[in-house]
């Protein structure tokens, strides 16, 4: 069982990070939600909960469904990093083969 502590707590990291991943900072992202810089820090440190009325406005706002905003990231830390890895390297070998394609036809 979750503590409200740990709540708020996974709750902050949840928005802080859909808010980096959309590459926004606080300021921007407080001023689209219509929350103090000060407000949003404090959400998302844990420290505050956001009313129904901000959190719907934080969801839609980030585009993902509140529920989303409680979920756990399930995958671990080296997981990430390996996925992160891989994708680099898929993205590398298609940008050689679409290099290759494109020198094809210039010749």
């Amino acid at each position: 069982m979750i503590s409200a502590q740990g709540l708020r707590s996974l709750l902050g990291r949840r928005i802080q990070f859909f808010r980096k991943q959309r590459q926004l900072s606080q300021a921007a992202f407080a001023e689209k939600v219509d929350l103090s810089i000060a407000s949003l820090s404090q959400i998302e440190r844990g420290l505050n909960y956001p009313s129904s009325e901000t959190l719907s406005r934080i969801a839609n706002t980030l585009g993902v469904e509140a529920c989303e905003l409680f979920q756990e990231d399930e995958m671990p830390t080296e997981y990430r990093d390996l996925l992160a890895r891989f994708k680099n390297d898929v993205l590398k070998s298609v940008l050689k083969s679409v290099e290759a394609v494109y020198t094809s036809y210039e010749e």
